[in-house]
């Protein structure tokens, strides 16, 4: 069976049969569009940050607001 992708390129069997709706192209193009940010924690893991505030509130050593 002949899978194909928005843009109306081929997707191959197996990684269509793997779960990925995108070709090879579009899938590149995706996923170099997101972006994060990864942290690592004070005495701790590695935290994956999405989102500016979150990032500052990983700081032991932030200036306190006010």
């Amino acid at each position: 069976m002949r899978h194909e992708c928005k843009c109306g390129g081929t997707i191959p069997a197996g990684r269509w049969d793997i779960g990925f709706e995108l070709c090879l192209e579009c899938g590149d193009w995706t996923a170099r569009q997101r972006v994060f940010t990864v942290a690592p924690g004070h005495k701790s893991n590695y935290h994956l940050v999405t989102n500016l505030q979150e990032l500052k509130q990983l700081n032991p050593k932030r200036l306190n607001d006010g």
